[in-house]
């Protein structure tokens, strides 16, 4: 602003010409009960062509001044991801007039209202405009599937907890089709599903998934009483097609994860799987289901050898770890007090390492493929996060607010959110050590019964934990100084890759991709991290460049794309050749393209082809298989 106009400014808001918003307005969060009653939430899901989820809510009320907020902060996102721009056509009306809102300018998420004398209950409609793109954000409405997500589709009342405000939600679905959810059914009207009255926790936590092409698998494992299923809806009638082998594997997984915990957290679980070319692919936790998505050939193209993704392991075990309990920091009274994400090297670090964990033990990946995965996660942080050289792995807690999972320039330097698989080779290593310090009798398997084990049966009541009592249930399962282990690895004055060898195994370099490397290769791309120290899309587009490689420091940055190798055209093949090569003969040449302009440099690389492998340390005993062995 011009500083001539600023007493001008100055004088118009002292005035009253300009008004600002009075953060007090908005009352806080208090653990009482949202008297004026229920509110009822009805979505009108049937608008396929236009991607539109219609919503109407009935709000009870008393007369005066009503903030009404929409949800900032994401469970499971860790930040404020609320899809408030995708609201549009807001309306709210009392007796068939509307009443007058006006968005707080300090706190977007927030609406005022003045509720007329006499009034006891209104109206709030308005449309939620879902992704027609994916620049728009995550697809999650198509031809023959959708993804309700309830978080976006309600406004609550300011000054309560979410625990407190009680809705009934109601949703109309396209005809025909079939809907998966943790909510139970109260009634149905058509094709209308009047589901059970919940609190706004409990209804943000329970999202719906639904399609044309739809099966419900059980896999509720043999004794139990409480059931699991797998609800699948796909792109065509043929992708829901799981051999009973197949089958089989999943309820391992189930299996397996309750003899891990020894507890359950819900009183039923239903996993939400989409496999889909069209909608977006996700993973998002919630205690009694979970949102998965991958393509369309999840069974149909299932390779035995590689196994499946550990994708629907990881979220399971959110049930329980980040969920059932989760870091105190990360729990609020409602979707828009702000979150803050230090233990988050817990909830989703050590949930990172049971998916890969509980993947081998279930058969879903076998033992080969969870090993070679492991390789590649050790690589990465022996030799691919230059970034651990200035942060730690308890800053990158902090990036699901600061990047919210923007694309990076030099991902490797940058980082982000590294909490995950840096978190999994802490939480390896802290298993090895156990494991040796108890001659084997103990393991990081009784830290989880312990931790997260607890009040067999219990799911609605928010069990958090601090750093302290991480560190105190590690030293009730086997003594030593974990307070010094965790913070030496997590702020960065130890490396992150010691599991690896403390479990009887080491990290090399061969001239071949491993096997699950070369099984879950996809879109044609090539990777040369560990050799010219960069990876390339199918077109020759470079996308992350190792900090301090031999490409990086022969100029060459992300983003740029390789026209040709030596004289000849890129291909994955050309460039292999050229690597090999330049062994023994002259440096590899590059023909660059940056933007609109070509050059041509020498890239003086000799170490061959080098991609990341397990090797076992003769004469140190093994403890990573018993790691990922089934539990009997």
């Amino acid at each position: 602003m011009n500083r001539r106009l600023l007493p001008v400014a100055l004088s118009l808001l002292l005035a009253g010409g300009v008004h600002a918003q009075d953060p007090s307005s908005i009352p806080p969060p208090r653990d009482v009960a949202y008297s004026p009653g229920t509110i009822r939430l009805d979505v009108d899901a049937t608008n396929l062509t236009q991607r539109i989820f219609r919503i109407k809510q009935t709000i009870p009320v008393h007369a005066g001044p009503l903030a009404l907020l929409y949800p900032a902060w994401v469970p499971g996102g860790h930040s404020p991801r609320g899809a408030i721009d995708k609201i549009a056509g807001l309306v709210f009306k009392a007796d068939g007039r509307t009443i007058p809102w006006k968005r707080d300018t300090l706190n977007v998420h927030a609406f005022h209202l003045d509720v007329p004398q006499g009034v006891s209950e209104i109206t709030a409609e308005f449309d939620f405009l879902t992704a027609t793109g994916s620049g728009q954000g995550r697809v999650v409405m198509t031809p023959r599937m959708l993804n309700l997500q309830f978080l976006s589709t309600v406004l609550y009342p300011a000054g309560h907890y979410a625990g407190k405000i009680q809705f009934d939600p109601r949703v109309t679905y396209p005809s025909g089709w079939t809907a998966f959810t943790a909510l139970h059914e109260q009634g149905r009207s058509g094709d209308t599903v009047d589901y059970e009255d919940v609190p706004l926790d409990i209804l943000v936590d329970s999202p719906v998934y639904a399609g044309r092409h739809a099966k419900n698998i059980d896999l509720t494992p043999a004794g139990s009483k409480v059931p699991v299923r797998l609800g699948v809806v796909a792109d065509a009638a043929k992708f829901l097609e799981a051999k009973p082998a197949q089958i089989a594997i999943h309820k391992a997984m189930v299996e397996q994860t309750l003899k891990l915990f020894g507890a359950q957290h819900y009183d039923h679980y239903q996993f939400l799987f989409s496999l889909s070319g069209q909608m977006g692919g996700n993973g998002l936790e919630h205690q009694r289901s979970s949102e998965n998505g991958l393509g369309t050939d999840y069974f149909t193209g299932w390779n035995e050898k590689s196994g499946f993704s550990d994708l629907l392991a990881h979220e399971f075990v959110h049930s329980w770890n980040g969920k059932y309990r989760r870091g105190a920091d990360l729990w609020t009274p409602n979707f828009n007090v702000p979150m803050q994400d230090s233990l988050l090297w817990v909830y989703e670090g050590q949930t990172q390492y049971w998916g890969n964990v509980l993947a081998a033990r279930s058969g879903m990946r076998p033992l080969a493929a969870s090993r070679d995965a492991l390789a590649l996660v050790a690589a990465t942080y022996a030799d691919n996060r230059a970034g651990l050289q200035w942060r730690g792995i308890q800053d990158t807690t902090n990036d699901p607010i600061v990047v919210g999972r923007a694309a990076r320039a030099y991902l490797n330097y940058q980082m982000s959110e590294d909490y995950y698989r840096g978190g999994q080779m802490i939480w390896l290593e802290a298993d090895a050590l156990i494991r040796a310090k108890s001659a084997g009798r103990k393991s990081l398997d009784d830290f989880a019964r312990a931790f997260f084990g607890v009040n067999d049966g219990e799911w609605k009541v928010q069990n958090t934990y601090t750093f302290e009592d991480v560190v105190a249930t590690l030293e009730g399962v086997q003594p030593h100084d974990w307070k010094t282990f965790l913070r030496d690895r997590l702020d960065g004055k130890v490396g992150l890759a010691g599991g690896i060898e403390a479990s009887g195994w080491k990290l090399v370099y061969k001239d071949e991709p491993n096997a699950y490397a070369k099984a879950s290769a996809r879109g044609g791309g090539a990777d040369y991290t560990y050799s010219l120290g960069l990876s390339l899309n199918k077109e020759g587009v470079i996308g992350d460049v190792r900090w301090d490689g031999p490409a990086f420091k022969a100029g060459i940055g992300s983003g740029t794309t390789v026209v040709a190798v030596n004289g000849l055209a890129y291909d994955k093949d050309v460039l292999d050749e050229a690597v090999t090569a330049a062994k023994t003969g002259a440096p590899i040449e590059l023909m660059l393209r940056d933007f609109d302009i070509y050059r041509t440099i020498k890239l003086d690389y000799r170490g061959g082809l080098r991609y990341p492998h397990l090797e076992r340390i003769e004469g140190k005993p093994d403890t990573l298989t018993p790691i990922l062995s089934a539990r009997k």
